[in-house]
């Protein structure tokens, strides 16, 4: 007899308070390493009613505006005077300089950090990404865009998307989608109908059908479910950098090691073995070694190879996970320095504030190293 079981995402627009400061986090690296690729960066922000406030570490042979780089972030987010807050907030500089005990480990291609890094690919989607957590992203992606462009005229830049399936256990596939979560920043003066019609009409149903789903099956909506949502970004809660994690990878579909990407160079492994261990994940996946698979990589501060690899497929794959790890340390070389020149993170041809926007995993939109398919069936020679 087939089980019903249920699986929930979620997703939060670029105006989302901690979204905000992952962005501009992110945006002060990305200045840092244009003109320096060697720079050590690792950067917070922190963002209230009015007031934005950038820390952190960086060793740089450069300078960077981060009076400019806070206020453009905030204008191309979509803030704007009336909305209590928007780049004309107070900003505050209190960054200094890398610790030299830190630095003397990385300087010999070392890890910047100790840590526990997941990355993981399933098939449920052609990106192979878990469904709720690309539906959620999807929902916030296009909603984004009509507020930008102007067809959700009383939206506003913050929200957050929340997805719920509903699977068959036995069977282990999507029956249908069971509820939608969806709130959405708005104007004084627009009421709760006319955003719920909106929302569905323009936002949700093609979404819903792009991925071959029927809108009309969803059991339960809950639409600015409080009936009010005029006071958001910093001004309604605040914000810091770090705070969306899972939001930044899975959606919860598989684990996370706790550290955050945004604002830390590629030396800290929290970003860079996270993605490493994304592009062996999908590649294990894309070979058809398994359905599904989570791959875990750890790291010793200054130590250049990894402690351990750890690799579940959660009963997927004909292949013992032993012979597996072997081949992943005969094809991919996993020290900081190696995994940097791999997926070209020190010459990055995309901007990692725009990952910090709408996620760093299984994104299709932007050419990213990490989700080639090109280590298949190198991996499948070792087996």
């Amino acid at each position: 007899m087939s089980k019903k079981v249920y699986f929930t995402s979620e997703f939060v627009s670029p105006g989302h308070p901690d979204k905000i400061c992952d962005q501009i986090s992110d945006a002060v690296l990305d200045a840092c390493i244009k003109e320096d690729p060697n720079a050590r960066v690792a950067c917070e922000t922190f963002a209230t009613t009015g007031l934005v406030i950038v820390g952190g570490e960086i060793t740089t042979t450069t300078y960077i505006d981060i009076q400019d780089i806070v206020r453009n972030k905030i204008m191309e987010i979509g803030y704007k005077p009336g909305m209590g807050f928007d780049s004309d907030c107070g900003v505050m500089n209190v960054i200094h300089s890398q610790s030299p005990d830190i630095s003397m480990g990385v300087d010999y291609g070392g890890a910047g950090d100790q840590g526990i890094m997941f990355g993981g690919a399933v098939n449920e989607t052609e990106e192979l990404m878990p469904l709720a957590m690309t539906l959620a992203r999807e929902i916030i992606i296009l909603l984004t865009k009509l507020t930008r462009n102007g067809t959700l005229s009383w939206a506003r830049p913050d929200a957050k998307a929340q997805v719920t399936l509903a699977y068959d256990e036995t069977a282990k596939k999507v029956l249908n989608v069971d509820t939608i979560v969806l709130s959405v920043q708005h104007d004084e003066d627009t009421g709760k109908e006319k955003i719920e019609k909106d929302l569905k009409e323009f936002v949700i149903k093609p979404v819903l059908e792009r991925y071959g789903l029927d809108y009309d099956k969803v059991e339960k909506y809950h639409i600015n479910p409080t009936g009010r949502f005029v006071i958001g970004g910093p001004h309604g809660d605040s914000g810091l950098t770090g705070r969306k994690i899972i939001i930044d990878t899975y959606g919860g579909y598989f684990r996370h090691g706790g550290g955050a990407f945004s604002g830390k160079d590629p030396s800290k492994v929290d970003r860079s073995a996270a993605y490493a261990a994304r592009w062996i994940a999908k590649n294990i996946v894309a070979a058809g070694i398994a359905e599904k698979c989570e791959v875990q990589l750890s790291y010793a501060i200054g130590v250049t190879e990894p402690v351990s690899i750890r690799v579940e497929t959660f009963g997927t794959s004909t292949v013992d996970e032993g012979k597996i790890e072997e081949a992943i340390e005969k094809v991919f070389d996993l020290t900081p320095r190696g995994i940097e020149k791999a997926l070209e993170l020190r010459n990055p041809k995309f901007r990692y504030q725009d990952l910090a926007a709408f996620g760093h995993i299984g994104r299709t939109d932007i050419d990213l190293p990490w989700e080639k398919v090109n280590k298949a069936d190198e991996i499948k020679k070792h087996l």
